[in-house]
């Protein structure tokens, strides 16, 4: 039976544009793509030999898959793997893992199209993942736990983050403190909660659970998670939303209510995406390492493709980023 190597000598190109060719890729001209198939036509390829093809080569080419890759959250990241890809002779293939089971995600997971993958999706389960592992085949997590011998994690030290943050409040003299979260399921936001709570326990403040909502990590949510909270007539003294998103939509819904940041509220978010410096008031926040963990997560995965010896595990530390939404009430 004819392989990608066998058409790839036939059409006269390498077996990544091949691979390329055969997949309708973008990334290859016409003339190319044309080659390509009559090479195929005449060798009589199966195209669905192309995952057991790609086992035995490398395809010089890394995915990224995001939940969703419109997000500002997201531009950090995505630089730091470039910069390693590119600087390595490596291509760079970002996706979404929006829509489920069909999703190109989960093509290059289960079928193997690429040398290596880097997952910061909370949409792909964990047993999707492991379904996918195999031997040579390197995937690095961002900010998800799962213990396997093909899986590497890189994660955000979000407890402490969490801690730091809701710390903050409470050192400028804020006890009232509600937390915005972003989905139940997320497991970042689950941790940043945790720190959340530690801090309230260590300086002996009460948990008050009806100042908890949900934004799920977008501006939207934050808006009406924010509008939720000023509807209960019970305002708290500061709002510590799970990341910058929900904290510039509360922005928006408090400034509509006449309510002034941080003079009346203070308000602190989570990541220090780019436009966190230029909303008005600049937003207070929480740095996260965004593009040393992209970069970090490439270098994994060529050390496991050079069978060298990885630490399976990486914990990144976050940073206060002070600016002018958090009141001084000493």
């Amino acid at each position: 039976m004819a392989t990608i190597k066998d058409v790839a000598k036939l059409s006269g190109v390498a077996v990544s544009t091949a691979s390329y060719a055969l997949n309708n890729s973008t990334k290859v001209s016409e003339e190319t793509r044309k080659k390509v198939l009559d090479a195929a036509k005449q060798l009589n390829y199966q195209k669905n030999g192309l995952a057991s093809d790609l086992k035995r080569t490398n395809t010089n080419t890394i995915a990224l898959i995001l939940s969703d890759l419109s997000g500002p959250y997201y531009s950090e990241l995505i630089k730091g793997v470039q910069d390693v890809t590119s600087t390595n002779g490596y291509d760079l293939i970002a996706c979404s893992s929006i829509g489920g089971a069909q999703s190109t995600a989960i093509k290059f997971l289960k079928e193997k199209r690429v040398d290596g993958v880097i997952i910061l999706a909370h949409n792909i389960t964990d047993e999707t993942i492991l379904e996918s592992t195999r031997e040579g085949f390197p995937i690095v997590v961002l900010d998800r736990d799962i213990k396997h011998d093909y899986v590497l994690q890189v994660e955000v030290d979000n407890v402490e983050g969490g801690f730091q943050a809701t710390e903050h409040l409470i050192r400028k003299g804020h006890r009232n403190i509600a937390y915005i979260s972003g989905p139940y399921n997320s497991h970042d936001n689950e941790l940043r909660f945790q720190g959340f709570k530690q801090a309230l326990e260590k300086h002996d403040i009460p948990y008050r659970s009806k100042w908890k909502t949900s934004g799920g990590f977008t501006r939207e949510g934050g808006y009406k998670a924010t509008k939720m909270l000023i509807a209960q007539q019970d305002i708290p003294e500061a709002i510590f939303y799970a990341n910058d998103e929900m904290a510039i939509g509360g922005l928006q819904a408090l400034t509509e209510k006449n309510i002034r940041v941080p003079e009346d509220i203070s308000i602190i978010g989570f990541d220090d995406i780019q436009l966190a410096e230029y909303v008005s008031p600049p937003l207070t926040t929480m740095r996260q390492p965004k593009y040393e963990a992209g970069a970090l997560a490439v270098h994994l995965i060529f050390q496991k493709l050079a069978k060298e010896e990885v630490d399976p595990y990486y914990k990144l530390t976050t940073e206060l980023v002070e600016r002018k939404s958090v009141k001084d009430n000493k």
